[in-house]
């Protein structure tokens, strides 16, 4: 363990090696962590959480050891907070990450090669099944849970009890069982700054129920498009 100055670690918390802890780190009662994991400044790991098991996949290599390395890391952003009894696996593909000024609440499973942006919540219960990618400013309900290698973009807002079985665009608002568009996040628009012409624009796309190549999006929101077009191979909106 490499330890930065000024952390608060709990005694009985379980610190194994390749784990990497920037300043300002609080962590809690009865929390395992196995490298290799990279944790961020200023980030709050809550009691029982575990970060950094093996891969949840059968027959992958499970160690004898807690100071054995279990796949291929995890990396945690600055100022994000793990809430208690939430895991977090190791990457078998890619590394699994969860962004900078992330809000992980209580009882969250993120699963192997998961790639979470900046700036996202996932509330309580959520499950986000292998290799599931998930943008910048999303906002995950309670109890959403995500098909493995599914995509939801950027500044979405997932209703609770989602099942994600469909890549969900972005700044979609979007939820049911299956989960369906509904819309667009317009308070989250809003609120990130995005203009109102803007916002019309993707709702007029959104309600129209398909859209070709990505042309007929605003130019400040063409990055964010161009994401997860480049990833999603099951759309939501084709």
């Amino acid at each position: 363990m490499s330890s930065r100055p000024d952390c608060h670690i709990h005694p009985t918390a379980l610190v194994g090696a390749e784990v990497l802890i920037g300043t300002g780190v609080t962590i809690g009662p009865n929390a395992v962590l196995t490298g290799p994991l990279d944790i961020g400044d200023d980030c709050w790991i809550g009691a029982g959480a575990v970060l950094g098991a093996p891969p949840e996949i059968l027959g992958a290599h499970h160690p004898t050891s807690w100071s054995d390395s279990a796949g291929l890391g995890i990396r945690i952003g600055a100022r994000t907070t793990i809430r208690e009894l939430t895991t977090v696996h190791q990457g078998s593909e890619r590394r699994t990450e969860i962004g900078d000024d992330c809000f992980v609440m209580n009882r969250v499973g993120i699963e192997h090669d998961v790639q979470v942006g900046d700036r996202c919540v996932v509330s309580s219960g959520t499950t986000l099944a292998g290799h599931v990618s998930v943008g910048d400013g999303v906002n995950l309900g309670m109890h959403t849970v995500a098909h493995q290698r599914r995509v939801i973009g950027s500044g979405s807002m997932i209703g609770m009890g989602t099942v994600v079985v469909k890549d969900v665009p972005p700044f979609a608002k979007a939820f049911g069982n299956p989960v369906s568009l509904h819309g667009v996040n317009r308070i989250g628009m809003s609120r990130s700054g995005i203009s109102e012409e803007a916002i019309e624009a993707v709702a007029a796309i959104y309600a129209a129920g398909s859209f070709d190549g990505l042309a007929a999006f605003p130019d400040s929101l063409r990055d964010a498009f161009t994401w997860w077009r480049e990833r999603a191979d099951k759309p939501l909106v084709v």
